[in-house]
């Protein structure tokens, strides 16, 4: 079947294609993981709103995608998405039915959306697995954002059924690497506490980490998630969802990842907890079992290195990254 496929050219569109999984994925392909039967197209805001119907459906035909990886949407970390969880919902739901329904009507053959664990419930046993997403309602303080991922999966059920469309998703526990936001108000924790770390470091204070530094999470290097979002678009046939992430014995507390930030910049200040922030869900824990069983052998980067690479990448490119 790949030699059969190999013989027909497949032009990839990559929406929100400038942020942090969209550069890894540009990184990767560059880097020789890419095709020659592959031509890759990254896109950004830039090109097309994709809250407007019109702008997205003159961005499909212009380009012509055979596939489509799915990454643009509204992000934001805790304290953003408490503000604005309205905004999340709107924003995200309109974008998501504009891209998947413009690839349905322009003849794309498969597109790989990309959701997040914080769209499984609050109340839940774990590991939580792909089968749990909508037993119950998510954490409150994102749930617009959660339920506008949620509505992906929906779709993609939706169009299998109606119309034999080959849409799925992935479900990658949390991301970091370079090119990421490193806003210390906006972003997520791990680039947000590298940005802090940096500062504080520059004005010799104690760095304060927002929380009590015990909840927990998995995290993915942005360069491995790229790598496993090329074998779901090349192999992965199921509409079902999959979890992309570390197993669950790599799962590390926010005081942990603090810590290894500290090492990898070589940070001599103090480490204060500020406890009257709020922590958020105390832990996600997810299962990548389904992804062993298709990728028994496939090699995580170790966290402290990439968190590593990750300081290092920041520090060097201070002036112009994202903050």
């Amino acid at each position: 079947m790949t030699e059969a496929a190999g013989l027909v050219p497949k032009r990839i569109l990559v929406t929100g294609g400038t942020g942090l999984v969209g550069r890894a994925i540009e990184k990767v392909v560059a880097d020789g993981e890419g095709r020659p039967d592959e031509e890759w197209i990254f896109v950004s805001s830039r090109d097309a709103d994709l809250t407007n119907a019109a702008e997205t459906k003159a961005l499909f035909e212009q380009h012509k995608p055979t596939h489509v990886i799915h990454l643009a949407a509204m992000v934001g970390g805790l304290f953003k998405n408490i503000r604005y969880n309205l905004d999340f919902w709107r924003r995200n739901i309109h974008i998501n039915d504009n891209v998947l329904h413009s690839a349905y009507e322009t003849g794309v053959q498969k597109v790989v959306s990309c959701l997040s664990t914080c769209i499984f419930p609050d109340k839940t046993t774990y590991p939580i697995d792909e089968t749990m997403i909508h037993n119950g309602p998510p954490h409150s303080s994102n749930f617009g954002y959660s339920y506008a991922k949620r509505m992906i999966d929906i779709q993609n059920r939706g169009y299998f059924e109606q119309h034999g469309c080959r849409f799925t998703a992935v479900i990658p526990t949390n991301v970091f690497g370079p090119h990421d936001n490193f806003n210390i108000e906006d972003g997520h924790v791990l680039p947000g506490l590298i940005h802090k770390v940096y500062l504080a470091k520059q004005t010799g204070s104690a760095l304060t980490v927002w929380g009590t530094g015990k909840p927990r999470r998995q995290f993915i290097y942005s360069l491995d998630l790229a790598r496993l979002f090329l074998w779901v678009l090349r192999e992965y046939d199921e509409v079902e969802p999959i979890i992309l992430s570390v197993g669950e014995e790599d799962e590390v507390s926010i005081r942990e990842a603090a810590e290894a930030i500290v090492e990898a910049m070589d940070f001599r200040g103090e480490l204060v907890f500020d406890t009257t922030k709020a922590d958020g869900q105390f832990k996600k824990t997810a299962s990548n079992a389904k992804l062993r069983r298709y990728l028994p052998g496939f090699q995580f980067t170790p966290f402290r290195q990439a968190v590593k690479e990750t300081c290092t990448w920041f520090s060097t490119n201070y002036a112009n990254a994202r903050k």
